[in-house]
């Protein structure tokens, strides 16, 4: 059963792509959430933390939400995704798709992030996507831009539809910039400013993670030449920098 279930889930995510939104071809629940589990020992048995950085593969994501706080009802609106190995981006290895929700987000939200009630109220649930979702990522580890928030909302999100923990490794991009760039950088425009990358249609959640991606390649490529080899490197460095 178990392998049944681990070629349809890649049977839906080699489907995947940012032109289309993800559909509800999954399995059911019981079988996903047992999926989900099977990804977990998967996490827990695999480190990252020594794999050359040159050939570390991750998972780059971004969510546009109603707000910042999950626990008070702000909910995910979209969920955008890209594969990286490296210093190469996958290109057709990508993610998208907007969440349903009954509560229309405030004026502000819809603005920023370009979405409509109309397409808001036509996608498909939130249960759907993450299944969808976790399909795609598997047991990868995960990137972000100021990460505490995606990883906020995956947390609350995942237990509230699966009642299970969030056991991805979730790495926030400032892991990297704070040691190979010469002034502190904050937001994703600055970052993409400071590397020359351009910035397009922002607040959008794949093109987001594109952007992110890059930035990632680019903190990568220094941290190389600033002579870091591994994730863990970084992570000694940055322990001895607080001590």
């Amino acid at each position: 059963m178990m392998n049944q279930m681990v070629q349809l889930m890649k049977q839906l995510s080699s489907k995947l792509s940012p032109n289309v939104y993800t559909s509800a071809q999954a399995p059911s629940s019981a079988q996903q959430w047992s999926y989900v589990r099977q990804l977990q020992r998967e996490i827990r048995r695999s480190d990252v933390l020594d794999l050359p950085l040159e050939k570390l593969p991750v998972v780059v994501f971004d969510l546009e939400t109603s707000g910042f706080y999950p626990d008070q009802g702000d909910r995910i609106l979209s969920i955008g995704a890209v594969k990286v190995v490296g210093l190469t981006i996958q290109e057709e290895e990508t993610f998208y798709s907007v969440v349903h929700t009954d509560t229309v987000p405030p004026e502000n939200i819809l603005e920023l992030t370009g979405l409509s009630v109309e397409e808001l109220e036509a996608a498909p649930p939130l249960t759907s996507v993450l299944e969808s979702f976790y399909a795609f990522i598997r047991h990868s580890t995960l990137v972000a831009h100021h990460a505490s928030h995606e990883k906020a909302f995956m947390s609350h999100v995942t237990w509230q539809t699966m009642k299970l923990p969030f056991e991805h490794r979730v790495i926030d991009t400032s892991f990297l910039t704070k040691i190979v760039a010469p002034q502190e950088l904050v937001t994703l425009d600055d970052c993409c400013a400071y590397y020359s990358i351009p910035v397009q249609n922002r607040h959008h959640a794949l093109e987001d993670s594109l952007m992110t991606a890059k930035l990632w390649i680019a903190a990568i490529a220094a941290a190389r030449e600033a002579g870091f080899e591994t994730l863990r490197d970084i992570y000694v460095h940055l322990a001895h920098q607080r001590k």
